[in-house]
């Protein structure tokens, strides 16, 4: 059996770690240079940062089994998470109930350990364009080449997999009202401002989460409290802004946008000096997070088509544990 996974996300991922013993044919198209989706790392001057998802929070079967992935286990990433209001005032969070998780080389560690541990083939650089159905195989198009299926898994973002059903070669009863729940996941928009010092800032909190969705800032961490990530004395701050100023901002220069969230980091934690970071770096997650979860009824009855969905906003859970296990589900089911 010939499967194809679209995208190569923490979800595709678990969907062919899940495949990874049974008679299958499993292909990886993937349109960035790696694997782990939003799970992302970057390097530059001697630090490590995570600058989408920040960390993982296993439950204890998974974390074991994140222990077991490599040479390079897991680190937990030391402080707890305090919390802000849309003033700016500083409280101590919750205890967390399980241990937040990442690597010393960065939480993208987490896709490559596992699909090190697959015998799926990865195409990378493969922007998918369109999909269809012909008999009893799925075709997909991708830059310029033609793949054929027995079963198909889409794993973007649900307005990305909207789009390549609506344009679907692919002629059944179920369509329109699969598209239509689809495109009804709502999305926030994220963009990340990372902010280098040259100095520590020394703090009792890992982050900072905004509470009540009124700031311009909706997650600030401190990159320095995951062991192997910034230099001694030196500090990497990751500032992730709420969906609104990010959407108003989204197409100003890198420069503007970090120079802002810098701004406004000062002013959070009451410290001019982190006014002028001495270097910066900007993503711009256009679907970042999920808000909702998808009735799986409508996701269900497509299976018999040989189609499958995986993925964070499968289960309405914007996180890294939630979207690698609801891949391994769909894997299961694949091998019946």
């Amino acid at each position: 059996m010939e499967i194809g996974i679209v995208g190569a996300g923490v979800a595709g991922i678990g969907t062919a770690y899940a495949l990874r013993d049974a008679d299958t044919e499993v292909t990886l198209l993937e349109k960035s240079r790696g694997v782990g989706g939003r799970a992302a790392t970057r390097r530059r001057n001697g630090c490590v940062y995570d600058h989408g998802a920040n960390y993982v929070t296993p439950d204890p079967e998974l974390e074991e089994f994140m222990r077991e992935q490599g040479d390079t286990g897991p680190v937990e990433i030391e402080g707890p998470v305090w919390t802000f209001d849309s003033s700016g005032t500083i409280e101590p969070g919750e205890e967390r109930e399980r241990p937040a998780l990442t690597y010393e080389d960065g939480i993208t560690r987490f896709a490559k350990g596992v699909f090190s541990r697959t015998d799926a083939t990865l195409e990378t650089e493969t922007r998918v364009e369109s999909i269809g159905h012909e008999g009893d195989r799925w075709r997909v198009n991708a830059d310029e080449r033609e793949y054929a299926f027995d079963a198909l898994v889409m794993t973007p973002p649900a307005p990305q997999t909207a789009a390549l059903l609506v344009d679907a070669d692919w002629s059944d009863s179920l369509r329109g009202e699969l598209t239509a729940a689809i495109e009804a996941v709502p999305y926030r928009t994220i963009l990340t401002a990372v902010l280098h010092y040259p100095f520590e800032t020394d703090r009792p909190y890992y982050a900072l989460v905004n509470t009540d969705k009124d700031h311009e800032i909706g997650w600030l961490s401190r990159e320095e409290c995951k062991p192997g990530h910034v230099p001694d004395d030196e500090s990497v701050l990751i500032v992730q802004m709420a969906p609104d100023w990010s959407l108003e901002r989204y197409g100003e220069p890198e420069e503007a946008i970090a120079d802002a969230a810098a701004g406004l980091a000062a002013d959070l934690l009451d410290d001019p000096r982190l006014e002028t970071p001495d270097w910066t770096d900007c993503t711009r997650w256009r679907h970042a997070l999920p808000d909702e979860g998808i009735d799986d009824g409508v996701l269900t009855r497509v299976e018999d088509r040989s189609l499958y969905f995986a993925g964070d906003w499968v289960v309405g859970e914007g996180r890294v544990a939630a979207a690698f296990e609801n891949g391994r589900e769909v894997g299961r089911r694949l091998r019946g």
